[in-house]
């Protein structure tokens, strides 16, 4: 009788989440299921990776999350709001898909038009500018703006507000390496203190070097949710040895080896990596070549085309 009590106080002190829903579903006529019972809990102060291959639900989610869409049935809060709640948008910036301003206005005067109706003071412009690095090219027209620096105005405008929650939907599309990799630091840097970012993305490189926890999105169901070593999983060892197939059955008979894979002519262990020196002289002894032996865990892209079937990014 004492666990369950203590179960439920945990519980009930664990800090409430900024984002959370419940069973969050979105059909478009009898055939179509963008969203299936999504439960995704995003707590405060982390950078949050939302990752899915192309038209796995991760738009129509955040769409629904900021009330441009309702949802079919379920729930959602954020910031302990109703999605879509005046309340709740005042402290909410978003970058959902491309961003769209007027081409010949100055990206200055472009924060101006949004900070009048946003409700968010002019005094922030010059501020969220130099957040985004594009102070010296304030006056410049939009249209003469490159992909990247477009990409970065629209995350500028998500902060005008300075908002506890910023919405990120695929900042880095379309974008070059190095409008990429500027993208990525400049996440890091809005990730960092009290404010919590939700970043959408398809890109596995981009969500394992920035994000604290992430939620795998496959066909509108979430497949998994948490940080990415624990994801990952078990520990293991990479073995080059030949002849490949004999060692795969001596490594299936060693005690502490669980499961035994082979790809692209090495074997994947399941296994302490504290038994390498062992299993290395199993191998010797059975008169095999080893070549290779290191600790091994699995990669994003696995675990990825595992959760997903298969799914292409």
């Amino acid at each position: 009788m004492v666990a369950p009590v203590r179960q439920e106080t945990a519980e009930k002190d664990r800090p409430s989440p900024l984002v959370e829903t419940r069973s969050l579903t979105k059909r478009y006529g009898p055939r179509i299921t963008a969203v299936r019972e999504l439960d995704l809990r995003v707590e405060r102060g982390e950078v949050y990776g939302f990752l899915g291959p192309n038209g796995a639900g991760k738009t129509t989610t955040l769409r629904m999350l900021l009330g441009l869409i309702r949802p079919t049935s379920g729930s959602a809060a954020v910031i302990g709001e109703k999605p879509g709640s005046p309340a709740g948008l005042e402290k909410i910036g978003a970058l959902v898909e491309s961003p769209a301003f007027y081409p010949y206005l100055s990206g200055r005067d472009n924060l101006r038009v949004m900070a009048r109706y946003s409700g968010a003071s002019r005094s922030r412009i010059g501020e969220v500018l130099e957040q985004v690095e594009l102070s010296g090219r304030a006056k410049d027209k939009f249209k003469k703006y490159s992909l990247g620096m477009k990409q970065r105005l629209g995350v500028a405008a998500a902060l005008l507000k300075d908002p506890e929650l910023l919405i990120l939907d695929e900042p880095t599309n379309g974008l070059d390496p190095k409008g990429m990799a500027d993208m990525r630091g400049l996440i890091r840097r809005l990730g960092k203190g009290e404010r919590t970012v939700l970043l959408s993305s398809h890109l596995l490189g981009e969500v394992e070097q920035i994000c604290d926890r992430i939620g795998v999105i496959s066909k509108g169901s979430l497949v998994a949710e948490g940080a990415i070593a624990e994801l990952r999983g078990r520990e293991g060892i990479m073995v080059r040895a030949t002849p490949v197939e004999e060692a795969a059955q001596i490594a299936e008979k060693l005690a502490g080896v669980e499961e035994v894979t082979v790809n692209d002519g090495a074997l994947r262990l399941t296994a302490d990596p504290e038994r390498a020196a062992e299993i290395n002289a199993k191998l010797v002894s059975a008169g095999l070549r080893v070549s290779e032996l290191r600790p091994a865990e699995q990669s994003l892209e696995e675990l990825f085309l595992e959760l997903t079937d298969g799914e292409t990014v």
